[in-house]
Formats: structure tokens, C-alpha cells, sequence
């Protein structure tokens, strides 16, 4: 789908339901998705879903297999994973079952960089270096923006920055960097200990499980 039709669906889907976004200073929306993904499942009775995930990006998501089955409630449980041998890949589901499928699972950042750089990609500006205002909040850097709410006391400074992962902006942060080339973006991510996600995704940090709760209720 493209971007509008997925936030015109949003929005239908909060209306519908009557959703409220939550609310505090890095409050994220990811759980409003949610909602959406599985009622455009229902609604078009989609048996499988392509997504992009990666085992290395975080905990819960190197426990995916790459045909990853949810239940008839869009639900994931990681006890019941299906086993991978070699390629062979177990697709099949009951009515009212649908499989996500990562067929990028056993990648790296450093592996999608490569290829990036291989295939020429053309990408948004914002995962290169560029100067932007931020607050530095825990040694994250929010971008500041209308999005969250600036407290007294907030330290907010200029840095060069760019995005190792771009997602919901209020509970994202950016990582400082003068990478400004993809040849300097694949030097600094091969000397990185930290995942994307670990380093950048507020919400991911809310609890030790919260990427996990979040998929078990049917987050892609």
C-alpha cells in the first residue's frame, strides 16, 4: 500500500475504534499500527505479509523464523516457531491463519548497506550526516520537533547527526555522525557494537520484553 493509503487507514482505524494516541513525552504510536495491519489482513484476506525485519536488529526479532505463523487473532507465539531446515520453509496455515515472511531475516545492517551501495539505491538524505537541533535525553538525541513536548530544563544543541533506522520520529533517535557517503557509512557501521534499533528505538527500551509483547498482540 502506498504511504497516504496506510495513514488514511490509520486514521479510519482510530476513528472506528475510537483509539486514542498515547500521550507523555516520547510517546509512541507503533501500537496504533497494529490495529491497521490486522484489519487490512481481515479485510482483504491476505495469507502472507512481506516485511523486513531482521534477526539482528533486536531479542524478539532474532526469535522470528522466516515464515513466521500467526494465529486466526493475528497473534505470535514464540514457543510455537516451526523448525528451518536448511531452505525448506514450512508455509502452511489454517482458515483464518496468515504467515509474515522475512526474507531478509538472516541479514545485517552491514548487509543491507552492501547491497545499497552494490544496487546504487537512492535513499532519503536523512540517513546521512546533516545538521539538526535535538534533545539529549538519557545520551539519546530526539530531533526536536512538534511532536514532543520540550520541559524546562531540556538540554537541546546542534548536531551533526544522521539515522541509522527512521521510524515513528517521537520515540526515535539519531546517532551522531559525519558519515555523509555511503563509503563512510559502511566504515562506521562495521565498527558499531550495537544494533540500530538498540541504539536509536525509545520504545523498544520501555521494558525488557516490549518488542516482544508489541508482536505477540500482533506488530509486524
Amino acid at each position: 500500500m502506498g504511504a497516504e493509503l496506510i495513514v488514511r487507514k490509520v486514521e479510519d482505524t482510530i476513528r472506528e475504534k475510537k483509539l486514542t494516541e498515547p500521550k507523555g513525552k516520547f510517546a509512541s504510536r507503533n501500537w496504533l499500527q497494529t490495529h491497521t495491519l490486522l484489519d487490512t489482513i481481515e479485510e482483504f484476506k491476505f495469507d502472507a505479509c512481506i516485511g523486513g525485519a531482521r534477526r539482528d536488529e533486536e531479542k524478539a526479532r532474532a526469535k522470528e523464523r522466516i515464515f513466521s505463523v500467526r494465529d486466526e487473532f493475528g497473534q505470535w507465539d514464540p514457543k510455537l516457531q516451526r523448525p528451518e531446515l536448511w531452505n525448506i520453509y514450512n508455509g502452511r496455515i489454517h482458515k483464518g491463519e496468515n504467515v509474515r515472511v522475512f526474507p531478509i531475516s538472516n541479514w545485517t545492517e552491514l548487509d543491507v548497506w552492501s547491497y545499497i551501495k552494490k544496487e546504487k539505491v537512492q535513499l532519503p538524505s536523512i540517513y546521512f550526516a546533516h545538521d539538526r537541533d535535538v534533545l539529549v535525553h538519557e545520551g539519546q538525541l530526539i530531533a526536536v520537533s512538534d511532536f514532543i513536548t520540550i520541559d524546562e530544563g531540556d538540554v537541546i544543541v546542534n548536531k551533526r547527526v544522521r539515522y541509522r533506522t527512521v521510524g515513528d520520529m517521537t520515540c526515535t533517535a539519531a546517532v551522531e555522525s559525519s558519515a555523509a557517503t555511503l563509503d563512510e557509512v559502511v566504515n562506521e557501521i562495521m565498527a558499531t557494537r550495537i544494533s540500530e534499533r538498540g541504539e536509536t528505538r525509545i520504545d523498544d527500551r520501555v521494558t525488557e520484553a516490549a518488542m516482544e509483547d508489541r508482536k505477540k498482540g500482533g506488530y509486524f
